[in-house]
């Protein structure tokens, strides 16, 4: 830790519950990849939840990770395999660990800062990670600023916990949110906090999620990437799939991920009888993914709100998928619009209405021409927006604003 201090970098704490337990970890990368890019102007260390056979503390590419222990080490399963929230709704036991979850982060953040070595804390998602940041500002004053990602905006409902975000907000030295529709939300629930920006998640769109031109599109190749919880909304695509079939019998679909509804989904396909068009094949490293994008005639994500309001704020997993090229079809939930502008009403349709859904699809499978020039389109529209090295500046900025409006506030 010293020679890192030694670079006169301000020392920035990041609170988040989903983070790689491992190099190349299938689990959602983001928060990771971020704290890299803010690696540039601070000396980042993440705080974050320890589970079975995760990585000791230590560097993670350029990155000081600390992972605290909540729970004896088999049971701390309160994050991965579908997110906290999917997981509380599959084992309701789970709810046991929550609050040795958030102490433990708590006590785990209060001695990092007692050494002084940090200037600010980022927060990611306004519950839990967020009610323990403003915590300890109530007690240090060390500014935070708070990312919101969806889940714990849309979803998360009851006036207590209405409330509490309320509170995290007002007590921060800013807010993100990663689209305008969940700047909308966050107005609609009262939250205020002194400055709030519409900063989405990165993407590589320099080096990985690239397009091919060498790779060769397969016909009727249809794929879906991400976490199987009901937000994604998969059973749709599921039930739609045998109308596509009737029109393209040819069609198949990759499903690339893991989590709670896999089960479900599963017995959903033996009792369709779609056993030989649907492969499960569990979870990927990132780097393993842009070839199957590149390959996939289509990448279909067919989000819905959940019924407990939990729904997508900027899915990463779409926005890979148009780095590469890859055509794509989305449900049409609040802030895709950011994303895909112009084409919003060419990419978007209502996954409940199954008819839609399947016609949509038979169309891009029908024309990948035209399907191949809209992708390109929507991808150089999300470079100049998203690329990583973008979106770094710009929660870097905002760090910075933050811990300058704290020193402003006491000066």
């Amino acid at each position: 830790m010293t020679s890192r201090a030694v670079e006169g970098k301000p020392g920035l704490l990041v609170l988040a519950s989903t983070y790689p337990r491992w190099k190349d970890d299938p689990e959602p990368g983001f928060i990771h990849e971020l704290c890299k890019r803010l690696g540039a102007d601070f000396d980042v260390t993440a705080l974050v939840p320890d589970a079975p056979g995760a990585d000791p503390d230590g560097e993670l590419e350029g990155v000081h990770v600390v992972r605290y222990r909540y729970a004896p080490r088999r049971l701390q399963t309160l994050v991965n395999d579908g997110g906290i929230n999917a997981n509380l709704r599959r084992a309701r036991w789970k709810w046991l660990l929550v609050p040795g979850f958030v102490l433990a982060q708590y006590l785990r953040a209060r001695r990092l800062l007692a050494t002084g070595r940090f200037s600010a804390v980022h927060a990611h998602w306004l519950l839990p990670q967020g009610l323990v940041a403003w915590a300890i500002a109530r007690r240090k004053g060390t500014p935070y600023v708070v990312t919101s990602h969806g889940g714990d905006l849309f979803g998360l409902r009851g006036a207590m916990l209405a409330a509490l975000k309320r509170l995290v907000a007002a007590g921060s030295t800013g807010m993100s949110v990663v689209s305008s529709a969940m700047r909308d939300e966050a107005a609609r629930l009262g939250l205020r906090p002194p400055h709030i920006a519409v900063v989405p998640m990165g993407v590589d769109f320099e080096i990985r999620f690239v397009a091919d031109p060498g790779a060769t599109r397969e016909r009727d190749r249809l794929i879906f990437v991400g976490r199987l919880v009901a937000k994604k909304g998969v059973r749709h695509l599921l039930d739609a799939l045998p109308l596509v079939l009737a029109r393209r019998p040819a069609a198949t679909l990759d499903i690339i991920g893991f989590g709670p509804e896999e089960p479900a989904l599963r017995a959903q396909v033996e009792r369709l009888g779609l056993g030989g068009h649907v492969r499960f094949l569990g979870a990927m490293p990132q780097h393993e993914l842009p070839a199957r994008f590149a390959r996939a005639s289509a990448f279909v994500a067919p989000f819905v709100r959940d019924p407990s309001g939990d729904q997508e704020g900027l899915p990463v997993a779409l926005m890979e998928a148009v780095g590469c090229g890859c055509p794509a079809i989305a449900g049409s939930v609040p802030g895709l619009q950011d994303l895909l502008g112009e084409h919003h009403a060419e990419v978007c349709v209502d996954p409940t209405d199954l008819q839609a859904l399947a016609d949509r699809i038979v169309a891009v499978l029908e024309d990948p021409e035209a399907a191949a020039a809209r992708a390109a389109a929507i991808r150089r529209t999300a470079v100049e927006r998203l690329d990583w090295s973008r979106i770094g500046a710009a929660y870097s900025e905002l760090i910075q604003a933050s811990i300058a409006r704290r020193a402003g506030r006491h000066g």
